[in-house]
């Protein structure tokens, strides 16, 4: 039987990749990565190879196909953790608008802080404001956390 995944590991794998330019549907740590690109690059650092092929997707996807795809695919590989028990390491899943999917993925790093990356911008550890913590709709943890 394997160790527990460490949380701790997890936060440094996540801001290793701090600073690397957003390039939508890149993952590769210091070069470019967009929001699933971040948490597909931790995945490969600290659990292995990646579960299952990436489709292509646009920009727009979430507005676009109107199902949740991001969510139900972090179902099938990560463990779902209600709302309130979100923990550091913990994947948080969030919705512009109430009526559309999930479609922006960010790391928790602290009760108060996130990591992600956005268009326009680079990873980075941001605070957990208001604005974000209304358009939380998902935690997951990975697999195997302790």
């Amino acid at each position: 039987m394997s160790a527990p995944l460490d949380r701790a590991a997890i936060l440094s794998e996540a801001r290793a990749w701090i600073g690397t330019p957003y390039l939508h549907r890149a993952s590769l740590k210091g070069h470019g990565a967009d929001c699933l690109g971040l948490v597909r690059g931790i995945w490969r650092a600290v659990v292995g190879p990646e579960p299952e092929v990436l489709p292509a997707y646009a920009p727009d996807w979430a507005e676009a196909g109107r199902r949740e795809t991001l969510a139900d695919t972090a179902r099938r590989h990560l463990v779902a953790v209600p709302l309130a028990e979100a923990q550091p390491g913990d994947v948080l899943l969030f919705r512009f608008r109430d009526h559309l999917p999930a479609k922006h993925a960010a790391l928790l790093s602290d009760a108060g802080r996130m990591i992600h990356a956005y268009d326009g911008a680079s990873v980075c550890e941001t605070a957990l404001t208001p604005w974000w913590r209304r358009r939380l709709a998902y935690v997951f943890a990975f697999p195997g956390v302790g």
